[in-house]
């Protein structure tokens, strides 16, 4: 059960992070409305929000913020959950991606989004090592922007209306990642493979010898 409350706990710091940092992205952008990102600019912007994200997410795995006390468990699930959350996020920029470009084939008007895979684990990758150093040197995560939004967070959490928003958002949260899960520990168990349907009635169904089997390749 404790473990169920932490990953809560950090579905809704991810979830309030993320409406921060939302409302700072909203001021760049109005600093900058007169042009468009480039897409070095927007990965400058996206590694500094992931450094961040890990920053403030270590945080919240230390037991004690002024003693720097680590509570073990609690930095590597932050750590797990971290990247599964990264991970999410790149499955969904590489949907984005594949909807802008299809968009962009009928509509030549319509706008593009900035994509580029390798980037985008860089960028994870080096939130992730940030998490890691963090662990060895505690002390290097409480910085003036981390505190800030630490305080932040905790502030939202704690008020009536949005503070119970954002605890749905961490409920479901946490929905997501039991899911995942139990996604992943169903394709280990599968040896790797996604199941298929049976269409006989004891497997021996010979009555499709022409249809591919689970070790064709399909070009």
């Amino acid at each position: 059960m404790e473990v169920l409350n932490f990953i809560f706990r950090l579905g809704v710091v991810f979830a309030i992070f993320g409406f921060l940092w939302g409302m700072i992205d909203i001021g760049l952008r109005l600093l900058t409305a007169s042009r468009p990102r480039t897409m070095v600019e927007s990965y400058i912007i996206k590694g500094i929000k992931y450094l961040l994200l890990a920053d403030v997410t270590f945080l919240f795995c230390l037991g004690d913020l002024d003693k720097h006390m680590i509570v073990s468990y609690q930095v590597v699930l932050g750590g797990i959950v971290l990247l599964m959350y990264f991970v999410g996020k790149l499955q969904n920029s590489q949907n984005q991606a594949a909807v802008f470009k299809m968009m962009g084939r009928n509509i030549p008007q319509a706008p593009r989004l900035s994509f580029n895979m390798k980037a985008e684990i860089g960028v994870i990758c080096g939130a992730l090592a940030l998490f890691a150093v963090l662990w060895f040197y505690p002390w290097l995560a409480t910085n003036a922007a981390s505190k800030w939004f630490h305080g932040s967070i905790l502030s939202i959490e704690d008020a009536f209306f949005f503070g119970f928003i954002f605890k749905v958002i961490g409920f479901f949260f946490i929905l997501n990642v039991l899911f995942k899960l139990v996604g992943g520990l169903t394709f280990i168990l599968n040896g790797g493979k996604t199941p298929a349907p049976n269409n006989g009635i004891d497997g021996s169904d010979e009555s499709n010898n022409d249809d591919f089997d689970d070790f064709e390749e399909v070009d």
